[in-house]
């Protein structure tokens, strides 16, 4: 049985998410069956909301269009074997890119941008500091002082920057929802602007990250259309402030399925870049990395491969070997090398990868990229028969955050399930079982009794404890697990299936009646179809069990058309596994 570790949530983009269990949901299913040029006007005719503290008022004001490249990196640029370690050139984080660049701003708009900048900075340091509430407050008043200015009649580029760089606060907080309310009110005004307007370009650049990240791909795509358009006209096809939004629309097309036309889109930032920076700039491992991984998931990891090695020689040229960034380097090689299934190569290159990272010391030994690459060497050493390895750094990543986040902090949960999956296929249910009433335990001090983070842990010891044969408490723990998850995500879930699918396991054995375990298996049944389609591999097993059913049951009528489709389904996967 392959073993399928779990790992902490995707990080955000600014890495300030850790979570607790992710679990993947083949693990269950197995486990049991398993900017800018000068304004027009002189001055700026905006002001930004001061707030006061104590008896003296402060301004607070949001980060300039020019240097909000940060979070445009991350949102729109970083794939994620890359993010973690590689860092996005600020270059495509210009001041002027709609105008002659040779002009020089006015005073207002120099005040304007510095403005827009300390009230980003603040807002950061209040979220760095935990007082989100205060962050939200502050953008909340200026969004009220711009709204009466735009329901005044002002609907200047000034209107425009403003609810910009709120929309970037709100997205810094992780307020997806005020976020999507401040985009709607900014496209009506972005809509009357003229494509010459100063700070513009960087205005749509935001907006089509934040909507990407909202999921609306349409009218991110328009916005980087119309920027991408605005640069052209002034700077040419082969500007290179042409990086960030065709960075931004390659990511976009890829998500979409729109592969080739993503493809073509990275290959033209790379040939602008080496035009712009040469063949060994850093710039270049942003795109390199985008269409490597694109390449990856286009089943294409051959091609891949030689992205990925261009990258890692780029870092080792421009910052030697026994830098960090070079074992950041060499995981994302370690990671093309699994794609291509060359196992044993990608381990030495992780484990090289892993020591480089850690004498460099490039980061702490519990962050959360580190503990990712342990995990995913494990997972891969478990793959390929080497589990006591791989338990070893399993049981790293346990020591390392007991020790800097002690010893029943909610996130050595992830940890002990993981070291009772590897138990568990060595067949020691007894280990497995321990490791999992601790987690258990650990999970139900940290969390509400409903709360539905509690029964990844719990179905998990119900597994171990069918295997143990003690069917009576894995029942119970199951019944439980299926009564929360039904309330956390409704009777209809891909969770409450998985949980349904272990329940048929446990009762068969227990002798419930065949008639009850039908109908609970057609449950199962319609949670697939509706999660992976009517012709899946999911559907297809599950339809097995239930024309086994139907035959117990004495259902011929029902069994003959369900054991068509089951052979219908079958000859399709002989054929595809021909292949």
């Amino acid at each position: 049985m392959a073993v399928s570790l779990l790992h902490h949530p995707p990080l955000s983009n600014q890495r300030i998410t850790q979570a607790f269990v992710d679990l993947n949901s083949r693990s269950l299913q197995r486990g049991i069956t398993c900017l800018s040029i000068c304004l027009q006007k002189q001055k700026c005719s905006i002001e930004l909301y001061m707030m006061p503290t104590t008896t003296v008022a402060r301004h607070w004001m949001l980060k300039t269009f020019a240097s909000a490249g940060s979070l445009n990196a991350e949102v729109e640029c970083q794939e994620n074997h890359i993010s973690s370690g590689f860092s996005t050139s600020n270059d495509f984080r210009r001041s002027k890119t709609v105008a002659d660049s040779s002009s020089k701003p006015p005073d207002g708009v120099n005040d304007f941008e510095r403005q827009l900048q300390e009230l980003f900075d603040e807002v950061k340091m209040m979220i760095k500091m935990g007082n989100k509430n205060d962050a939200m407050d502050l953008l909340q008043a200026n969004y009220e002082f711009v709204k009466e200015q735009i329901n005044a009649g002002s609907r200047g580029i000034e209107e425009a920057a403003t609810l910009d760089i709120i929309a970037l606060g709100y997205m810094a907080i992780g307020d997806l929802k005020s976020v999507g309310f401040i985009l709607n009110k900014l496209d009506e005004v972005v809509e009357s602007l003229k494509d010459d307007e100063p700070l513009l370009d960087s205005v749509l650049i935001h907006m089509g990250s934040m909507y990407s990240a909202l999921g609306k791909f349409e009218k991110s795509m328009l916005e980087y259309q119309r920027v991408i358009a605005i640069v052209e006209r002034i700077h040419g096809k082969g500007s290179a402030f042409l990086v960030s939004p065709l960075l931004g629309m390659a990511k976009i097309l890829g998500s979409i399925g729109k592969a080739t036309k993503a493809i073509e889109v990275y290959q033209r930032v790379i040939s602008i870049l080496e035009s712009s920076r040469g063949a060994e700039s850093k710039d270049l491992v942003v795109p390199l990395s985008g269409l490597g991984n694109l390449l990856i998931k286009e089943g294409r990891a051959t091609d891949a491969e030689s992205l990925f090695n261009r990258i890692l020689s780029i870092y080792k040229e421009s910052y030697g070997e026994y830098d960090g960034r070079f074992g950041m380097a060499l995981c994302s090689v370690a990671h093309v090398k699994c794609a291509t299934g060359n196992a044993e190569e990608a381990i030495n290159l992780y484990r090289k990868a892993l020591q480089v990272i850690k004498d460099a010391d490039y980061m702490a030994l519990d962050d959360s990229i580190m503990e990712r690459m342990r995990i995913d060497l494990a997972e891969l050493l478990h793959v390929v028969g080497r589990g006591n390895e791989g338990r070893e750094l399993l049981e790293e990543c346990l020591l390392i955050t007991e020790k800097y986040k002690g010893k029943d902090h909610p996130s050595s949960v992830t940890h002990l399930i993981n070291l009772a999956t590897s138990y568990s296929q060595s067949k020691n249910y007894v280990q497995a079982e321990r490791l999992l009433r601790t987690s258990l335990e650990i999970m139900m001090k940290s969390v509400r009794p409903d709360d539905s983070s509690i029964t990844f842990p719990m179905l998990h010891l119900a597994v171990t404890l069918y295997r143990l044969n003690q069917d009576e408490e894995a029942e119970q723990l199951t019944l439980e697990v299926l009564r929360i998850r039904e309330k956390a995500f409704g009777k209809d879930s891909l969770p409450v299936g998985e949980a349904l699918d272990c329940l048929v396991s446990i009762q068969t054995r227990l002798g419930k009646p065949e008639a009850e375990l039908l109908d609970l298996l057609k449950q199962v049944l319609k949670i697939q179809e509706k999660e992976f389609g009517y012709e899946s591999e999911e559907v297809m097993r599950t339809l097995k069990k239930v024309v086994f059913y139907l035959d117990k049951t004495g259902r011929k009528d029902e069994k003959f058309s369900m054991q068509k489709r089951l052979s219908v389904l079958r000859m399709k996967y002989n054929q595809m596994m021909q292949y």
